[in-house]
């Protein structure tokens, strides 16, 4: 068993939370109104997990534990939370398992098993297309059969590859397409090969999920590659991970650049305020005041990392956080994503 594998420890610990707490913050605040309570749904949600059968045995064969999940739980979240899309991707870590024919496999039948929850549940579902980064070629290919058939919205990359960043040299070429078709791409975390088991009895994810964001944030930015492909359109999750809180640093870093002009251009806060962040597990006072020093509202979305977590956890951190508006609040759990993906509207 590799090291990638090995250490899924989080999948485990973590709990859902109850349809009892949806309805209950409902009740706490207005902008948490459900389908339950009368509500309309209108959210949409960038950051909702499926698990499909080809990927859950892919997961098994390499000792990971997948979660529980189905399609009438997503449905049933749904309409709890008030969400009236969810555009799915498969759970890190994606396909990354180092086995060519089996990642290319493995990926072809989670893209086509998501669009099938498109077209099985008309207007609820929108999809994230994974791709075996690792294989270049492949990646291309998938890209292609994903975007161009499938009519994906968007293609899914995990934040780190086997201790490759997304800002790598070696993802160029899948880089200059994504950039060549102004691909949405959402990217979400999972446990570096650095870190593994680095503070004992604590769960890798708890602390390096978010780190490896900001790392794979750092790796686009300071290598230039955010520059490079300005119209790919980057979401990355979890408010973003830790770089709200490290802006400082990564400022001083700018500063320090000889090749500063080649890299940023345009300058390190242009390009941050360019990214958007989904707001799952990043919907706490701490979080947001720190993300709006870096981004303008109109880059949040509204994400729940389902099955992890769910709906009324988001709405209730942003009703509950004060500083938003009505119309912010229509921003980020809506209109902001339909400027991105309009053709969710229809």
């Amino acid at each position: 068993m590799d090291r990638e594998t090995k250490h899924d420890d989080s999948f485990p610990r973590r709990k859902f939370l109850t349809g009892a707490a949806a309805l209950g913050a409902a009740a706490l605040f207005p902008g948490c109104q459900t389908a339950a309570t009368g509500g309309k749904p209108h959210r949409i949600d960038v950051h909702h997990h499926f698990v499909s059968p080809a990927f859950a045995a892919a997961l098994k064969t390499h000792g990971i534990r997948a979660v529980p999940w189905s399609v009438q739980r997503s449905l049933d979240e749904m309409d709890k939370s008030g969400i009236a899309i969810s555009i799915t991707s498969i759970l890190p870590p994606a396909v990354s398992f180092g086995d060519v024919p089996s990642g290319r496999k493995v990926a072809r039948e989670a893209n086509e098993f998501g669009l099938r929850l498109v077209k099985d549940h008309p207007g609820r579902f929108g999809a994230f297309a994974t791709v075996p980064l690792l294989d270049v070629e492949g990646s291309l290919r998938e890209i292609e059969y994903a975007l161009d058939t499938l009519k994906a919205d968007g293609i899914y990359l995990t934040a780190s590859y086997q201790g490759k960043y997304l800002g790598d040299p070696a993802f160029t070429p899948v880089l200059e397409e994504l950039n060549r078709r102004k691909a949405v791409v959402y990217t979400h975390p999972w446990i570096p090969q650095c870190c593994l088991n680095v503070v004992p009895g604590v769960a890798a994810g708890t602390i390096e999920y978010a780190a490896d964001t900001t790392r794979t944030m750092a790796s686009l930015l300071l290598s230039g590659a955010a520059a490079r492909f300005p119209d790919i359109r980057w979401i990355f999750s979890h408010s973003g991970g830790v770089t709200p809180f490290l802006l400082s640093r990564f400022q001083q870093e700018e500063k320090t650049m000889k090749d500063r002009q080649q890299k940023l251009p345009n300058g390190l806060m242009h390009e941050l305020a360019k990214f958007y962040y989904d707001m799952a597990q990043g919907n706490h006072p701490g979080a947001l005041d720190a993300l709006r020093k870096i981004a303008p509202v109109s880059q949040y979305l509204y994400g729940t990392d389902f099955p992890f977590r769910d709906g009324a956890e988001v709405s209730g951190g942003l009703s509950g956080y004060g500083a938003f508006s009505r119309s912010d609040m229509m921003a980020i759990e809506r209109e902001n994503a339909l400027r991105l993906f309009p053709q969710l509207k229809a």
